[in-house]
């Protein structure tokens, strides 16, 4: 009989997976560890309407406090996990605290890679973006008029040019690589999203890195770039992916590649340790794989609640999906184009909207839905079906895309 569950990490993923232990009746001991100084929330709106000032601060959390308490999940915040005994089945706090657990679920998440502290990344002006905390600390230097660089042209980056501009900012975005979006996305996605960055008064700038920031009274001040050019700057927001959190893991000698290797099951190769979201590495379609997502954090929460408590399928099988909201347009992405080899366009039906299909040997992988809700509906119940549509009939409009035919 499990007794007692400790969940490292307090974001969506614990939660999520703490909340359904109780619903689905575990009557242990539920401890949520959390370095952060706040409840669980949603990362999402933290910049679409946080930054903006559209929404509250208690509107982010997931859960009310009061949830906690009437579930009796207890969440220690201002927390860090140091070492896990796994003989012992304890773990070691900052806080001198040896907490015993029966089963452990690591949902350490990850954190952004800054820039290089010889490039000036260590300067009091250049951030990342990613907690509650860096939006408390960006919107002090967000004014009409300031001058923002990006570095990073993946959807981290383009969101926040598309809410740079919102506020009046000045928005310089640099890509290192040839174009935006070009490990996550096809051509076709990346050209529109440039154009539409383009028309909104974005100085976007591809093939093009940060050689170093110059600064000026303790702050960056000019950027110097890799083409000889050189733009002044008032703040810089880093966009160049995140680093797994798995630091402890590695530590108790669990499995890491570049996140904490998992099973099948979730399971970081420890019966009684399990990992789930942004942290964790687990077998896809023949390969480890991490997904970075809400979806994926939410649901593996939910499965290895199921798992403790005898009720989980045999394996974790995702259906991955994603969104990206920049300006008023709505980017929503089903499946996961991982070894593509062709893009088919279908205009939507709406003015401006448009399809992406990606192809590998074996059919439909994932599509790319911009402002195309029927779309990505069908294309995510294709996916989840292992149905892949005609190419020919997926590109004729004259066909409605619920007509065509089906592999």
């Amino acid at each position: 009989m499990t007794e007692n569950v400790v969940i490292v990490g307090g974001g969506q993923a614990a939660a999520s997976a703490a909340f359904r232990l109780r619903s689905e009746g575990f009557t242990g001991a539920i401890d949520i560890l959390s370095e952060e100084s706040d409840l669980p929330y949603q990362r999402p709106p933290l910049s679409k309407k946080y930054l903006k000032g559209a929404i509250e601060r208690d509107r982010l959390l997931l859960r009310p406090e009061a949830l906690y308490r009437d579930n009796d999940i207890t969440v220690h915040l201002n927390t860090q996990a140091l070492h896990i005994n796994r003989l012992s089945k304890r773990i070691a706090t900052d806080g001198n605290a040896n907490m015993p657990y029966d089963r452990l679920i690591l949902a350490t998440g990850a954190t952004p890679r800054r820039l290089p502290e010889e490039m000036g990344g260590h300067l009091p002006n250049v951030m990342t973006f990613r907690t509650l905390a860096d939006a408390d600390a960006l919107a002090q230097h967000v004014r009409p008029g300031q001058r923002l660089l990006i570095v990073g042209g993946g959807y981290i980056g383009l969101e926040m040019a598309a809410v740079g501009v919102d506020l009046g900012l000045e928005v310089t975005l640099v890509e290192v690589q040839p174009r935006i979006l070009n490990r996550v996305a096809c051509v076709d996605t990346a050209d529109w999203f440039r154009a539409l960055h383009l028309a909104r008064g974005v100085d976007l700038r591809e093939g093009v890195g940060v050689d170093r920031l110059i600064a000026q009274d303790g702050q960056a001040a000019l950027a110097a770039l890799s083409d000889g050019s050189a733009v002044g700057v008032d703040f810089v927001v880093a966009g160049i992916g995140v680093t797994a959190n798995d630091k402890l893991a590695r530590s108790a000698g669990l499995s890491v590649q570049n996140g904490i290797a998992t099973d099948e099951r979730c399971r970081a190769f420890d019966p009684d340790i399990f990992a789930i979201g942004d942290c964790a590495v687990f077998p896809y379609r023949g390969e480890m794989t991490r997904l970075e997502s809400v979806q994926n954090a939410c649901d593996q929460g939910e499965f290895v609640a199921d798992h403790i408590l005898g009720k989980a399928p045999e394996a974790y099988v995702p259906q991955p999906w994603f969104w990206s909201d920049q300006y008023d347009v709505s980017l929503k992405i089903a499946g996961l184009n991982r070894g593509y080899d062709r893009v088919f366009v279908r205009p939507g039906e709406r003015a401006g909207s448009v399809s992406h299909w990606y192809f590998g040997p074996e059919g439909l992988l994932a599509v790319d839905a911009i402002d195309d809700p029927k779309a990505y509906m069908i294309g995510k119940k294709w996916l989840a079906a292992g149905q892949s549509p005609d190419p020919a009939d997926l590109v004729d409009r004259a066909i409605a895309l619920k007509s065509v035919r089906l592999a």
